[in-house]
Parts: C-alpha cells; sequence; structure tokens
C-alpha cells in the first residue's frame, strides 16, 4: 500500500468551501458511521466483490466491508479524510464523486452519508452508472428532503440578519423520495427501493461541535471576526427545539435511503417492479 501523502489537517471542499477535519470529524460525528450499519445489511456485500466506496470519509465503514472480504476503493473529496483512510490500511484516494473516471470495475457502489454534499445528482449518477458492472447494485443512504430543517432555518436566519443569502452557500441536496427514484430512473436504474427515514439522533455533546463540523459552508460566508458570534447565536436559537433539560442536544435528522442496480440487459429494465 502506498504511504499517504503528506496533507494539511483540513482540506477544503471546493464546491463549497467545507473543510474536514479527521480528528475533529472523529470526535462530533462519529455517529454518522456507527449508524450506517443497516445500509451496509441492505447492500449486502459478498466475499470477493469488488465496491466502490462513494464518499468513504475517514474509512471507518469501508474497513467493515474489507473484513468482510470484499475488494474495496474508496474515494472521497477531502485530502485530509483520505489520508486517514489511508492510516487504516485501505485503498483511499481522493476524487470528486461528481466527475468519477471509473468504467465498468465495480460490483456495486455503496455510499453512507455523503451524496448530500454534491449538488449535482445527474453528474453523480452518470458516474455511478459507468463506474458499475452490469447487473451491479448501487446502495447507499444521504439526507433527504427535511434533514436539519431546523438548524438550516436557525443558520439561514443568522446569515440574512448579516446581509447575507443563505442560498449562495447552503452546500446540501435533500431531495424527495420521489425525486430522487425520478433521477435514478432517468440514468437507466432499476429501483429496488427508495424512502424517507425521519432520525432524530442524539449528538456525543453540544450541537457547537456539530456546526463546527459541518457548518462551515455557512460561518464561512463571514469574516473570521464574526463567526464565533454567529455560531453562539444559532446555538442559542436552536436550544429550545434541540436541547432537552438536561443540556442533551439531538439534530433533526432525516434520512434517504434506498437501493437500486444498473440492469444487466435493456429488456431489464422494470424500474417499478425490479
Amino acid at each position: 500500500m502506498e504511504r499517504p501523502e503528506r496533507v494539511p489537517a483540513e482540506s477544503r471542499n471546493e464546491s463549497r468551501g467545507q473543510t474536514w477535519n479527521p480528528a475533529g470529524y472523529a470526535c462530533h460525528a462519529r455517529f454518522v458511521s456507527d449508524l450506517g450499519a443497516p445500509v451496509v445489511e441492505l447492500l449486502a456485500p459478498k466475499s470477493g466483490e469488488r465496491i466502490l466506496d462513494l464518499g468513504c470519509g475517514d474509512g471507518a465503514l469501508t474497513e467493515k466491508l474489507v473484513a468482510m472480504g470484499c475488494r474495496v476503493v474508496g474515494v472521497d473529496g477531502s485530502a485530509a479524510q483520505v489520508a486517514a483512510a489511508r492510516e487504516r490500511g485501505l485503498d483511499a484516494r481522493v476524487a470528486d464523486g461528481q466527475h468519477l473516471e471509473f468504467d465498468g470495475e465495480f460490483d456495486a457502489v455503496f455510499s453512507n452519508a455523503a451524496l448530500h454534499w454534491m449538488r449535482r445528482p445527474d453528474d453523480v449518477l452518470r458516474g455511478v452508472h459507468r463506474a458499475l458492472r452490469p447487473g451491479g447494485r448501487f446502495v447507499g443512504e444521504f439526507g433527504g428532503h427535511g434533514c436539519v430543517a431546523r438548524i438550516v432555518a436557525a443558520l439561514a436566519e443568522g446569515l440574512e440578519r448579516r446581509g447575507v443569502d443563505a442560498r449562495a452557500v447552503d452546500p446540501w441536496y435533500f431531495p424527495t423520495a420521489e425525486q430522487y427514484r425520478a433521477v435514478l430512473e432517468a440514468h437507466g436504474f432499476a429501483v429496488r427501493s427508495v424512502a424517507l427515514i425521519p432520525r432524530p439522533t442524539p449528538l456525543p455533546g453540544d450541537i457547537a461541535g456539530w456546526l463546527e463540523t459541518f457548518a462551515g459552508s455557512f460561518s464561512g460566508a463571514l469574516p473570521p471576526a464574526e463567526r464565533p458570534g454567529f455560531l453562539e447565536e444559532v446555538r442559542e436559537a436552536l436550544r429550545p427545539h434541540l436541547s432537552d433539560a438536561q443540556g442533551r442536544w439531538t439534530a433533526d435528522y432525516v434520512r434517504l435511503r434506498f437501493a437500486a442496480s444498473r440492469p444487466a440487459s435493456p429488456v431489464d429494465i422494470n424500474p417499478r417492479h425490479p
């Protein structure tokens, strides 16, 4: 395994200014991969399969697929996260999920908590379809319609009070189940299942850590000196809704979980009844 190149502690998501710090992610967001077990079960990986983990992050779930006997390539837009995945001994590569260059190489493409960071789903799905072998599976989970709606509203209101249009910096794509089924089918996938799953998620600590980890695109729209006050204002706006009397925080997550496949031949396309 090649040694990881030296990268800074943070790596920038070039699309919207989001940065990732693997140590901070492990502290404030490990629940993301911990809650990915149902998606792995839906994938039903088989030993020997070649799988692409799209948006692998620091490789926590990639590692589980490898332990099941799969040959896995992980890709992520963050060089820092890829370096952390390589430290686990994984085949991880820096790549934009909206510009995949694989061609007929994988039995399955798997993605957990990454697709909502890719705001061009048509480009993503073209690349995934091309990367799969005929009959290959595409299984994943990501933020769906209504995900972190209260948090987004508080961030947007705080920015608007400062004269910033939050829509211009919002990094997320949160479709409905119907919208995502339609885009999958438009790119030739047979859809086995797609559903929104409300999942209020207890956070491991104060929501300040969540905001620091995930809301960089919003706070980054402000001068550095204004960011701490902005995030504290957002935190206080959310306290009545997302914190209980003991100070335990819960994020208002909604997930979209799906399973689809690239048909083995054109005659196999029957998206509603695979």
